[in-house]
């Protein structure tokens, strides 16, 4: 699969010189460790737990997730929850794997900059993946989602899966919140409005992303 990618970016390139036009810009991504197993590699829609160091273009350092003495992060690669560049740099990794990234402009915070990041700024990412889990919308969430096999979730089956969320990840429990969580869930999710959401409807469709 990761030759073909590498095989349609090419193609695309090559097109756009063809007709005058700059090639995309590209994320810069050298493996720094990789283990020696490797039983999963993160795709798009996967939930990912990483450190990360961040910095500018002249070595200074804007973020350190250790020397802040701050937890991993947990995100969903391939949603745009992170910087475009992060989506497309930290895929096909392993657990355990370190990369460094090196960002340009327009595939991290672009002309308009954020917060301590000025305009226009190229940014280097040393990121270590802690841990891969499936995502709130893959196959094998739907599966534990959907108790009694019919491969349509009800608002109970929805509910009952937030709230093994909470405890999971220690959150204190809280029905007003969990029933809300439910219902705007079904709100976005169900599309055709019949009370159930289909395993088409909850599942990513991975060549949109």
């Amino acid at each position: 699969m990761f030759m073909v990618v590498l095989s349609l970016i090419g193609s695309v390139m090559l097109a756009s010189v063809c007709i005058g036009k700059l090639p995309e810009p590209e994320v810069n991504i050298e493996v720094l460790h990789r283990p020696f197993i490797c039983h999963r590699k993160s795709k798009y829609g996967d939930m990912l737990l990483v450190h990360h160091d961040g910095y500018f273009e002249n070595g200074t350092i804007f973020y350190s997730s250790r020397r802040n003495n701050e937890q991993a992060m947990w995100l969903t690669l391939g949603i745009r929850e992170v910087i475009k560049g992060w989506d497309l740099g930290l895929q096909d990794m392993c657990a355990g794997e370190k990369r460094k990234l090196v960002i340009p402009p327009s595939l991290a915070y672009g002309k308009e900059g954020k917060g301590k990041i000025p305009p226009e700024s190229t940014l280097t990412f040393m990121v270590e993946l802690m841990e891969i889990r499936n995502g709130p919308r893959s196959h094998e969430s739907f599966q534990e989602m959907n108790l009694n096999d019919d491969w349509r979730l009800s608002k109970f089956e929805v509910k009952e899966y937030v709230k093994k969320e909470f405890e999971r990840y220690g959150y204190p429990p809280n029905d007003t919140l969990q029933e809300n969580m439910a219902a705007d869930i079904f709100e976005k999710e169900d599309k055709n409005k019949d009370g159930f959401i289909s395993s088409r409807e909850f599942t990513y469709k991975h060549d949109e992303l």
